[in-house]
């Protein structure tokens, strides 16, 4: 691995993917001979919020540096990209599901236009920014994939302020190299509790199929999306593309609870209820109208917004990723649920009655 720099920045650093490309970074990926080695005089500065405990990240490497701060202060921004020319910055820092509408713009637009704004006077090289499936939102037909070519057509306010998130990082990027990757649903070690929660939810027969089940969803194993983000940033060429990072396969949502259950039962010792919560795809309509009118009113509900999505057609084509980068994502469900059963045994998250 070589990123042409002994410093890089990494923002949401105590999050899900922010702590795993930490490690990664660290450790190197054995998966990907170009990544394999990690970079020897490499120096990792990250930001976290206040009052998230960076203990474990300061366990992973001397040569981490911890910063405190908030990407919607500019303040913030200007402290942790200060004396960082040529450095590479990582931003996998935004909000998903939070309570109030108005903190998707405010963080993934607002927040990732000041970071860069602070990241361009420090000189900092190239800037690798984390989207999502989001800003295209559904595939128009089951058999479509997304690729880098497709129109935005967001789905809802997340959507949206990603979507206004990628229009901003496109305006700048004549003054910083900057890369946009979008990552659809992902897996894996150091996942947040939501997903383990999923987990208990297939053995206990409580798992929603809405319709079919037949559906594809695009998901992408956490060190998969790793190695694109790391050759994003290694990568001349790659500066001001769009890139769609994920396993090389979509899945449908049958397969991926049929593959969560199996694994449980064999291999870790679950006793699974063998059954669906299975609702008419009018449930996930219905959800949608829901989920539309309350945040016409600013508000948001976590369960309503993804029941509204699990009919949907989330699916993408990481062929140019593979063609241009050099993306090879070795890792599919199965192995990558195996290692995500794992990780929640191995670190507390208990699955088990």
């Amino acid at each position: 691995m070589n990123l042409n720099h002994p410093l890089v920045l990494v923002t949401g650093a105590a999050g899900w993917l922010g702590s795993r490309l930490v490690a990664s970074l660290v450790r190197g990926l054995p998966e990907h001979a170009a990544l394999r080695e990690p970079q020897k005089d490499l120096r990792i500065r990250t930001l976290i919020l206040p009052g998230q405990n960076g203990a474990a990240l300061k366990k992973l490497s001397a040569r981490i540096e911890i910063v405190t701060g908030d990407i919607r202060s500019a303040e913030d921004c200007a402290k942790f990209c200060c004396d960082a020319k040529g450095a590479t910055l990582f931003h996998t820092a935004g909000i998903i599901h939070p309570k109030r509408v108005s903190e998707f713009f405010a963080i993934n637009r607002d927040g990732t236009a000041k970071l860069l704004d602070a990241a361009i006077p420090a000189g900092v090289k190239r800037a690798v920014i984390v989207s999502s499936n989001s800003p295209c939102g559904c595939n128009p037909h089951p058999d479509h994939l997304f690729d880098e070519l497709s129109p935005f057509n967001p789905y809802l306010n997340y959507g949206r302020s990603k979507m206004e998130m990628e229009l901003a990082v496109r305006e700048r990027a004549s003054r910083i190299e900057t890369v946009i990757t979008r990552a659809p649903w992902f897996y894996g070690p150091n996942q947040p509790p939501r997903q383990t929660l999923f987990f208990q939810m297939i053995r206990d027969g409580k798992a929603p199929i809405v319709g079919r089940g037949d559906n594809l969803r695009s998901m992408a194993y956490v060190d998969n999306l790793c190695q694109g983000l790391m050759l994003a940033a290694m990568t001349e060429r790659a500066a001001g593309q769009v890139y769609w990072i994920a396993d090389r396969q979509p899945y449908t949502m049958n397969a991926v609870i049929d593959t969560i259950e199996r694994l449980l039962e064999t291999e870790f010792g679950q006793r699974c209820a063998h059954k669906r919560m299975r609702l008419p795809g009018l449930a996930s309509e219905v959800a949608w109208l829901a989920d539309q009118t309350l945040q016409a009113v600013g508000l948001y509900h976590q369960k309503i917004h993804v029941l509204s999505e699990m009919n949907k057609t989330i699916a993408c084509s990481v062929a140019r990723a593979e063609r241009e980068l050099g993306y090879n994502p070795t890792i599919a469900l199965e192995e990558g649920m195996r290692r995500s059963l794992k990780w929640c045994a191995e670190n507390g998250q208990t699955i088990g009655n």
